[in-house]
């Protein structure tokens, strides 16, 4: 059996799992995709790659269907459209990466899907810019740059002390994985919401708002053991 054959027969199944009951020709979401996937593996047979280049080529697809530039992003002037009068502007070749121009002349840069939050109670993901602020702080952007493949994680817990305050009004910041999905840095950042953004306070600040009743270590070990 080639190596298309095995792969018609794969989607075959697929789709009939997908679709038990679907007829000739009946249009179905889930059949599509597997049928374009099909398209797109039997364009690289045909292109004669196999093996190593097929792994590369897959590389450069998942880059580009992520929406990341394969290769490096510079500071030039003509790769940035100005988006505000106060020196924001927009990259040309990457939608989530910003730069701003201060006042004083220095420039700090931002991208919107390097970071991913994970919650230490459920381990489900989402974003929130505080943690982007935490990771832009510890690990700034700099020029040229091309982002990684996978996000730093920050893990973190949200907590509500004054019910005027909506959903959360306080948040603690266990730790961060990075991209290589191995190193950790431990955080332990807790921050309250003071009206004018967020502002850090001590460990002995927070146990006046709320009780803890496990340490930093065993929070990061049981978020570790939810993750995996």
């Amino acid at each position: 059996m080639s190596m298309l054959e095995w792969a018609e027969k794969e989607v075959e199944l697929a789709c009939k799992r997908e679709k038990p009951d679907r007829k000739e020709g009946e249009w179905d979401y889930g059949c599509a995709c597997y049928e374009s996937a099909l398209k797109a593996y039997k364009s690289l047979l045909e292109d004669g790659h196999n093996g190593m280049s097929i792994s590369l080529t897959k590389m450069i697809l998942d880059r580009l269907i992520d929406g990341k530039p394969l290769t490096p992003i510079y500071d030039e002037p003509d790769e940035w459209n100005e988006i505000s009068q106060n020196g924001s502007c927009q990259s040309k070749r990457m939608s989530s990466l910003f730069k701003d121009i201060h006042e004083d002349g220095s420039i700090t840069y931002h991208d919107n899907d390097r970071v991913v939050c994970v919650d230490l109670d459920n381990g489900h993901t989402y974003h929130f810019g505080v943690a982007s602020q935490v990771i832009d702080r510890l690990y700034p952007i700099e020029m040229p740059y091309i982002p990684q493949t996978n996000p730093y994680k920050v893990f973190m817990k949200d907590y509500l002390y004054d019910e005027k305050n909506g959903d959360f009004d306080s948040i603690y910041i266990s730790h961060i994985i990075l991209p290589n999905g191995k190193n950790i840095v431990d955080v332990n950042q807790y921050l309250i919401e003071d009206g004018d953004g967020w502002k850090e306070i001590t460990r002995e600040q927070w146990i006046e708002r709320f009780p803890i009743d496990m340490t930093e270590e065993e929070v990061k070990n049981e978020a570790e053991s939810a993750e995996d």
